[in-house]
């Protein structure tokens, strides 16, 4: 574990047990072109976000990759996610070109490059793929709230997440069941790592909401600086303070309409007065 200016660079314990095995196994050239690849790519993700002023607290390689712990304290406005997960796949792409020159130009070892290439091709594909934690489920679940209320984008993308995660491990243990091979190793791995995290994830899900609210203040103040208008939120007085607060957009601010049953609107609310209400109340208000 090294510490540089308070951002921990740490490797799994399975990383380091890997590495022990492909020196035996005479495989460890590979390996460490696989670990610069994977740490090139973390630095594309830890460089995208200290341009925003984020703060990056770790950076850990795991067995069949890495990842970058920032801590944005939910102020990241979506494109700025979308830029930081891009950023790690941008790295692959441009090393791809990189070692394609290499190769045309007629320098270095042909056969390294090709391995150089593919590497960078697998780690970016895979990493595109639409699942969290990846940095495609990652890009996938910030333009999803740029359209849909935020609470829904967390919920059905860590729903979509987990039942994909179910999926890599079935595909992995399905030539077990079929008698046509062994368990793909490599692959459940990845499927428990993925089922885990993102089961996590969902468990955290009110707490990442919570932290969305807290910070909606600066939504607010982006939107009047911005003149953008306020998207209307209808609700009846009978409605649940946490009904209406999931129905927030992440980059949108919102007013809440509240009208009775004959339609007539009897009240118009600031979205910070009902956040103020839900968290001054046991949360089981009603407007």
């Amino acid at each position: 574990m090294i510490n540089v200016r308070g951002m921990t660079l740490s490797l799994h314990p399975f990383f380091v047990i890997l590495m022990l095995f492909s020196v035996v196994t005479g495989h460890f050239l590979e390996l460490i072109t696989l670990f610069v690849i994977v740490f090139i790519h973390e630095l594309g993700h830890a460089g995208a976000a200290l341009m925003y002023g984020v703060r990056i607290r770790s950076i850990q390689f795991l067995p069949f990759g890495g990842v970058v712990e920032i801590e944005d304290q939910g102020r990241l406005s979506a494109w700025k996610e979308i830029v930081i997960a891009a950023a790690g796949p941008l790295q692959n792409g441009m090393m791809i070109l990189f070692a394609l020159l290499l190769r045309l130009a007629g320098w270095g070892d042909g056969a390294f490059l090709s391995y150089v290439i593919y590497g960078n091709a697998m780690i970016a594909l895979f990493n595109l793929l639409p699942i969290l934690p990846l940095d495609g489920g990652k890009i996938l679940q910030s333009a999803a709230s740029l359209f849909f209320p935020y609470h829904r984008t967390l919920l059905w993308s860590s729903r979509i997440s987990v039942g994909a995660s179910v999926i890599v491990i079935i595909c992995a243990l399905a030539p077990l069941f079929q008698g046509k091979g062994s368990v793909q190793f490599n692959l459940l791995l990845i499927g428990i790592f993925l089922l885990y995290s993102n089961w996590v994830d969902y468990r955290n899900l009110p707490y990442r909401f919570t932290r969305f609210l807290m910070h909606r203040e600066s939504m607010y103040t982006r939107s009047r600086a911005d003149g953008e208008l306020a998207q209307p939120i209808v609700a009846d007085p009978a409605k649940h303070l946490d009904s209406i607060l999931r129905l927030l957009k992440r980059e949108k601010y919102h007013l809440i309409y509240v009208m009775n049953e004959r339609g007539k609107i009897i009240a118009v609310l600031p979205e910070q007065r009902i956040i103020s209400a839900y968290f001054a109340t046991d949360r089981t208000s009603w407007i």
